[in-house]
């Protein structure tokens, strides 16, 4: 049975930092492309981050670029993102994505909010 849950999120205020944490199981995912989304009330779905699986490549949406760091643990099977200068617009339910093969996996989302 394929899981990815999420952990890490909350409440924080603008300028702070979190780091979200995606423990995976089920399939390999030491092979597996992993990313992460975000879906903000009102709002489409985006891709925040993705990483291959050896974690050579990383890619960022441009609007948390120099913020966020997407990075992997493939020993412990855990996806992670570092989030930092936080702002009020990175308010969304963050979900971990797998690409394993043919599949797709989701995670159930992880809510952080941002305000003052």
């Amino acid at each position: 049975q394929v899981q990815l849950v999420e952990s890490g999120g909350g409440s924080v205020q603008p300028g702070g930092s979190l780091r979200l944490s995606c423990a995976a199981s089920g399939f390999t995912f030491s092979l597996a492309t992993m990313k992460w989304y975000r879906q903000a009330p009102g709002k489409e779905r985006e891709l925040v981050a993705s990483i291959t699986f050896a974690g050579r490549s990383t890619n960022y949406a441009d609007s948390v670029k120099g913020r966020f760091n997407i990075s992997r643990d493939n020993g412990k099977s855990t996806l992670y993102l570092q989030m930092n200068s936080l702002k009020p617009e990175d308010t969304a339910v963050y979900f971990c994505n797998a690409n394993y093969i043919t599949r797709v996996y989701w995670g159930q989302g992880t809510q952080v909010t941002v305000s003052s």
